[in-house]
């Protein structure tokens, strides 16, 4: 069994956007600045290559590059998740390998799945796990999120804890997150050493009183975040709601009208790198959606808004 951290990963673990230039062309530049902004935000982690950093829309080439930049470039500043998803074992288990020969510290990936309808029973689910653990040899965080369509029981993740040691961590963002999370570490005990929420830190606080011990929104505002982590976990609840509330309707509109494009519009308009294009089919966003995005960004002035002027 490979060595584990002294202590469980914890707190602030923000996606990482993939910016692109204007042509569609990764901006690899770019890619280091978002990580520079990204340390400088005071972030716990960070995460690369999952769905917010538009992982289906790169090449495998691209992913590959990435993966070598990015862990490169942070260079132990903090430690860093790679997004490894694949509905290939097989796949998976290579990206794993050469994700933790990189330097990730940890892995996230979904379960198996390829469009609607192409899924893996338990058991197979529980044998994907396993041979990407066996791989990788590092830690795995199992992402429970609506977009693969897969249902996650309860008693099914515990299990996955107790029999591939390895998954230790669950980033828990299906509706009713706090029920699961609250339930997930009442059946799994000392099995689960991360209990984390995501989807943009929306129910962070309902998370947070359920047990979660981390988070893992996108890189607009974890700076922001952060304190309502620190407040709650010293004890201090009403310090946390009050900082929580302050940021919640920029928060709220990232999750509801934006999605992964509101990082990317707060970070160009920051200075941090030059476009904030995204790849076809996905679309830019509306220039009223924009204005109302930057309106709210103003007002509680994250670092992304500000670190590159």
């Amino acid at each position: 069994m490979p060595a584990m951290p002294e202590r469980p990963y914890a707190g602030v673990f923000p996606i990482a956007p993939t910016p692109f230039h204007p042509n569609g062309d990764v901006d690899f530049d770019g890619q280091k600045r978002v990580l520079d902004c990204m340390v400088a935000q005071g972030v716990d982690g960070i995460c690369v290559l999952a769905n917010y950093s538009e992982q289906f829309l790169l090449t495998d080439a691209e992913r590959d590059a990435l993966t070598d930049l990015c862990l490169a470039h942070v260079a132990g500043r903090v430690p860093v998740i790679v997004t490894i998803s694949h509905f290939s074992t097989r796949i998976a288990a290579e990206r794993a390998r050469r994700a933790a020969a990189a330097g990730a510290k940890m892995l996230m990936l979904m379960p198996p799945y390829h469009g609607a309808t192409l899924r893996a029973d338990e058991k197979g689910m529980l044998e994907h796990f396993a041979r990407v653990a066996e791989a990788a040899a590092i830690p795995l965080m199992v992402q429970d999120a609506p977009l693969s369509g897969v249902a996650l029981s309860v008693p099914f993740l515990a299990r996955l804890a107790r029999e591939v040691p390895l998954v230790r961590y669950f980033k828990i963002e299906v509706p009713q997150a706090a029920g699961k999370l609250r339930a997930l570490i009442d059946a799994g005990g000392d099995a689960i050493a991360g209990p984390f929420d995501g989807e943009e830190s929306i129910t962070l606080m309902a998370d947070l009183d359920a047990g979660a011990t981390g988070t893992m929104p996108s890189a607009l505002l974890p700076d922001l975040i952060r304190p309502v982590l620190v407040h709650h976990r010293a004890g201090r609840r009403s310090e946390a709601a009050a900082a929580y509330a302050r940021i919640l309707p920029l928060i709220n509109y990232e999750n509801r009208q934006c999605g992964l494009r509101a990082t990317k519009t707060v970070m160009m308009e920051g200075g941090v790198f030059a476009s904030d294009t995204v790849r076809h089919p996905l679309e830019p966003l509306h220039p009223a959606t924009r204005a109302g995005l930057l309106e709210l960004a103003r007002e509680v002035n994250p670092l992304a808004l500000r670190w590159g002027k």
